[in-house]
């Protein structure tokens, strides 16, 4: 069993990466020379930083760390066929049967060094019988003196644990094995015995190695070079019916198309194709290729077509039943194909939908998201009539004293609460003909906008006598009316 755990390359200065956990930075990783300072995982960076002034830090990136560990995963494979994750820093290899390709255990060890150390990586290697050996092995030692010579935190136990331990005197793994069982399990439950057994092999601990995911692409190889886009846009048809059917079979659609197109001269130029919504039908598909393999130099002749779904996402099987729901069905397909032909041109993300949000301020009330990587929101809870134009508040000028209709007594803009008869805006001078309101929004005070300073308003719906619809507010404690939207 060998275990492998690969760490950064070490450098003079002591380095370390942090990250934030329950509202406190802490050391995520560290290199060597932050070891020999005293420093260690899990230490709070500002007691490190005490300990180490002249520390370097970067914040860390655990889904980077994740995908290159799944990198190596598969760079390890050609080792042995038995390949899984051992935590979140490390692999494990059930290297059984493999290790006389390489010449032996030593060797296939170098080996491994060697390659590792040529991209700029260092490995801590372990070698044991079992998995729990070769992690021990792996972080506290290098098997010479055997296993029972090392700490008992060598048994992948909690620190707890290893201190309660300690106490008792139980040091070593050789100290804790010369112990009565019985006693043990009684104070530390079954997991101390369980990880003691696992490492010196009376129970077994499987490697399970990780699947590979399935990959959704497709080539095809030319007995004589072609270059016209129609023969191009053919062996693409001639392609997408096996891919559609791999992501039928996985009850997944495609997001993201690449059509890589081999030349003659070694070139290999690319057509990508991001989707609206996922899709593994290749009759709509297909001709959304059309603009981008039309733009394509084909040089001296392609040779050699390759498709693949760089990005697929879950589509699952649906059923259809009549023919009504079926032409139903095709509505939002229609939609999704217009926002990706419109996409291919001008960029999916320039093509955005309204969607509601949680607020009764007119400005916060909507937010704006791509249509392709949005669903639809038809929940549009509004206290009232919102104008289908909103743009930022501009005060009206008055003109005058004049009568509101419906409103008894009408003012000048910005001396009343009540609409102004006449005013100016846009250069316009416009007569109030209806006014509804008011309707009465407050300001969210846990949200700082500027513009809602002024605190209370008091909103409008007008109609003017020249065909403007417009809807303005009056803010009672700094007195003054204002235009925000305009109504169709």
């Amino acid at each position: 069993m060998l275990r492998v755990r690969p760490l950064a390359r070490p450098d003079e200065s002591p380095f370390a990466l942090t990250l934030r956990a329950k509202n406190t930075e802490r050391i995520y990783c560290l290199n060597a020379a932050a070891e020999r300072q005293g420093l260690r995982r899990g230490m709070s960076f500002a007691d490190a930083r005490a300990f180490c002034p002249d520390l370097l830090s970067q914040p860390a990136r655990p889904d980077l760390d994740a995908r290159f560990l799944a990198t190596l995963r598969r760079w390890a494979t050609r080792y042995c066929p038995w390949v899984g994750y051992e935590g979140e820093d490390g692999l494990v290899l059930d290297v059984t049967g493999s290790t006389h390709l390489w010449g032996g255990e030593a060797e296939m060890l170098a080996d491994m060094q060697a390659r590792a150390r040529r991209a700029g990586l260092t490995l801590r290697l372990g070698l044991g019988e079992t998995r729990g050996a070769a992690w021990a092995f792996a972080h506290f030692g290098d098997g010479q003196a055997g296993l029972t010579a090392l700490p008992v935190a060598a048994l992948r136990l909690e620190d707890r644990m290893v201190t309660a331990l300690e106490r008792l005197g139980l040091r070593t793994i050789g100290d804790l094995s010369a112990a009565a069982r019985a006693p043990l399990a009684r104070r530390f439950g079954p997991e101390l015995l369980l990880r003691l057994d696992q490492a010196m092999g009376d129970i077994p601990e499987p490697t399970m190695p990780e699947s590979e995911p399935p990959r959704f692409a497709v080539r095809m190889s030319l007995p004589e070079p072609i270059g016209l886009a129609e023969d191009v846009m053919g062996i693409t048809a001639r392609l997408l019916a096996p891919l559609c059917d791999k992501l039928k079979a996985q009850e997944m659609g495609a997001r993201r198309l690449t059509l890589t197109l081999r030349r003659v001269d070694q070139g290999s130029p690319e057509v990508e194709l991001r989707l609206a919504a996922p899709m593994r039908d290749p009759h709509r598909i297909l001709p959304l290729f059309t603009r981008g393999v039309g733009e394509v130099d084909a040089g001296f002749g392609i040779d050699q077509i390759r498709l693949e779904a760089t990005q697929v996402e879950p589509l699952p099987v649906q059923q259809i039943g009549s023919r009504h729901i079926g032409a139903a069905a095709q509505a939002p397909d229609r939609l999704n194909d217009l926002i990706t032909r419109i996409g291919t041109r001008i960029g999916l993300e320039q093509i955005q939908r309204f969607l509601p949000a949680d607020s009764h301020i007119p400005e916060r009330a909507f937010t704006m998201a791509a249509a392709a990587f949005s669903t639809p929101d038809s929940a549009w809870a509004l206290p009232g009539p919102r104008p289908l134009r909103q743009f930022p508040p501009e005060p009206i000028a008055s003109h005058g004293a004049g009568h509101g209709a419906g409103h008894g007594a009408g003012h000048g803009a910005g001396q009343g609460a009540e609409p102004p008869a006449r005013f100016r805006w846009r250069r316009m001078t416009l007569s109030t003909g209806r006014a509804v309101g008011p309707e009465r929004i407050a300001p969210e005070w846990w949200l700082p906008d500027e513009n809602w300073r002024s605190g209370l308003r008091d909103y409008w719906r007008i109609e003017t006598r020249e065909g403007r619809r417009l809807w303005l507010y009056y803010t009672p404690q700094n007195p003054g009316w204002f235009v925000q939207g305009e109504f169709a």
